[in-house]
């Protein structure tokens, strides 16, 4: 089979929005990710971060050896005939149903009828031809831009001929796709067959409540994997390509924190993958210097070889064991780390200093925490179809998981990116006193309700996910604060993500806020966020947030909202008051309210920040 290059996606794209499974509409051709196991393993760098391979472990199973960053092209000068001009992901034609753009033919790409003119130098520029269309040589041809997917995962061309011909047919004959009319609406889009039986039929019948009696049952297919499922009884629904509702990834991220007090057992725990099999003093200086020309582990080639390999032995000897990466909640450690009387500031992937909080709100802020240096790790291991991912952290809830590759995965994708941050304590007691009030408690039970009408039409069950109004407070601030620190840095919005660490459990009560850049280029690591945490900056910042959210534009109808009404995941708030990028917030922007920090002109009784006049 040949191969040819057809296009250029960054790394991390691979992760969160064109991931095994996800369709890629490149401007001439529509191309789906394969699987993992098509991938070539050994373009595919490994990252070591010891807490997020046991989460991944824990949800796709214990033959998961390493997490691998996505293959990328080093040198864009490179000659695209060679094997380094090669290296990416493999990708196949999907939809395989193509459209002549003059004469409307539609048919399969590897019909014969359609021939794929290559450019390796302009790869973009890749694309089908129609060679003997009756209309003009040599016409271009473009995917027909309908599909089939369902909540299962399940992804197919969409049935033409059983579409046209109202189900089975035994016409051969050749399809033609038009359209009627000025506008582009389904009702203006028709296909029709050629062949004796002259049927036609409109794509409004594809969807609605029509869509039902006109397509066929889901044939559980998985084009990326080249298998079907023996059974589905999803509802397939007719999709179109491009549509973000096509692929939602699942991923699980943390911090690089340190869980050692010792900073060379930190180090040893984070690269254990490359030491297990270390068997003598001189193969431990070779792993060494790997390590050390490719950038992994940085600061282990400062310490002498025979007192890294004692720690190795001693951790082997079950001396040093690593008791958090067993952790459940992969929050839980990065709490106690923010949180310690002493955390660390010296380390080469966390970089922290202490700062006071902003005097008039030192009664409801703790600590706050300047994080100059901080690692995230994100790791990609599944994704769903048609509607998003539940964020509940009980995995078995979530809507059905596709798999990334056939069988089990040995390794997962993942990246990393490096920044800067800032970590807002909130005192304990505060939070537990306004808990009790009144209209606090009235405004828990509205999302509550909300909460339960949202996952009771997802046919879920109800009782699961929700994260209490701790949660909607702090996450609530987080996006405020966010917003405010964009309008004032100038950093890019979507460059700044949150992390909420919120629970009433009595034994590991959190509520807490990070705020940090995570972008992977240089806008996070100029030191502009940190300058903001500080105490003179941060408490100006948050009275300017909380003055903005107090009066929405799209008050009272914003500030009126009922969650219970329209079984929704939010209150009092909205795109033009509190909602953030999707790709900063953890939750998809849900559980936000800024009735809980602010007065607003229906409640003024839930407020747990006052602003000062």
């Amino acid at each position: 089979m040949s191969t040819y290059r057809v296009g250029a996606v960054r790394p991390s794209q691979l992760l969160w929005t064109y991931g095994p499974g996800a369709l890629i509409d490149l401007p001439n051709l529509s191309v789906i990710t394969m699987g993992l196991d098509r991938w070539n393993v050994d373009n595919c760098a490994p990252i070591e971060e010891a807490r997020l391979l046991a989460a991944v472990r824990r949800i796709l199973g214990p033959q998961v050896e390493r997490l691998r960053i996505p293959p990328f092209l080093r040198d864009e000068n490179a000659d695209p005939m060679s094997a380094e001009g090669k290296i990416g992901v493999p990708v196949r034609p999907f939809p395989r149903w193509l459209r002549c753009v003059r004469c409307g033919l539609l048919s399969e790409y590897d019909s014969g009828l359609f021939k794929i003119k290559p450019n390796p130098y302009r790869p973009e520029q890749t694309h089908f031809i129609h060679e003997n269309c009756e209309k003009g040589k040599k016409s271009d041809a473009v995917p027909a831009r309908f599909l089939l997917a369902c909540r299962n995962g399940h992804l197919d061309d969409f049935p033409w001929r059983w579409f046209v011909h109202g189900g089975p047919s035994d016409c051969r004959g050749t399809l033609r796709f038009f359209e009627t009319g000025a506008s582009l609406q389904t009702e203006n889009l028709w296909v029709k067959c050629d062949g004796p039986c002259e049927s036609s039929r409109s794509l409004v019948h594809a969807f609605g409540k029509e869509a039902q009696e006109n397509l066929p049952a889901c044939r559980g297919r998985h084009p990326h994997l080249d298998t079907y499922d023996e059974s589905c009884d999803e509802e397939p629904r007719a999709v179109l390509l491009g549509a973000t509702n096509s692929w939602f990834p699942i991923t699980l991220s943390v911090l690089a924190i340190p869980i050692q007090n010792n900073l060379l057992n930190q180090l040893i725990v984070d690269g254990w993958e490359d030491f297990v099999d270390v068997e003598s003093l001189e193969e431990l200086r070779g792993t060494i210097r790997i390590l050390s020309r490719r950038g992994g582990l940085p600061g282990i080639s400062e310490y002498d070889p025979q007192e890294v390999w004692q720690s190795i032995q001693n951790k082997k000897n079950g001396q040093a064991l690593d008791e958090n990466v067993s952790e459940l909640d992969i929050k839980v450690p990065e709490w106690s780390v923010l949180t310690s009387s002493s955390p660390p500031s010296d380390w080469p992937q966390f970089l922290s200093r202490r700062t006071e909080p902003p005097a008039r709100y030192r009664d409801k802020i703790a600590n706050v925490l300047l994080l100059e240096r901080l690692r995230e790790v994100n790791a990609l291991i599944g994704y769903t179809r048609v509607e998003a991912p539940e964020e509940s952290i009980d995995t078995e809830d979530r809507p059905t998981m596709a798999g990334l590759c056939r069988g089990r995965p040995e390794w997962a994708p993942a990246s990393e990116v490096h920044g800067e941050g800032i970590f807002i304590q909130f005192n304990e007691e505060e939070v537990r006193d306004w808990e009790r009030r009144e209209a606090v408690k009235e405004r828990d039970s509205n999302l509550e309700l909300g909460h339960q009408g949202w996952r009771n039409a997802r046919k879920l069950d109800p009782v699961e996910g929700y994260p209490g109004i701790r949660y909607a407070m702090l996450h609530t601030f987080a996006h405020l604060l966010i917003r405010e620190l964009a309008l004032e840095c100038g950093y890019n919005a979507a460059s700044i993500r949150e992390r909420i660490y919120a629970s009433d459990d009595l034994e590991r009560s959190m509520a807490g806020v990070l705020l940090y850049t995570a972008a992977a280029d240089s806008d996070g690591t100029l030191g502009g966020l940190v300058e903001l945490g500080k105490t003179e900056n941060l408490g100006r910042l948050i009275d300017q947030a909380l003055a903005r959210s107090e009066i929405c534009s799209s008050d009272p109808l914003c500030s009126e909202h009922d969650p219970r009404q329209d079984r929704t995941l939010h209150a009092a708030s909205c795109h033009a008051c509190a909602f953030v990028a999707e790709t900063s917030c953890e939750r998809g922007n849900r559980y936000l309210d800024r009735a809980l920090l602010v007065n607003t002109l229906e409640c003024s009784e839930a407020a747990f920040l006052k602003r000062e006049a």
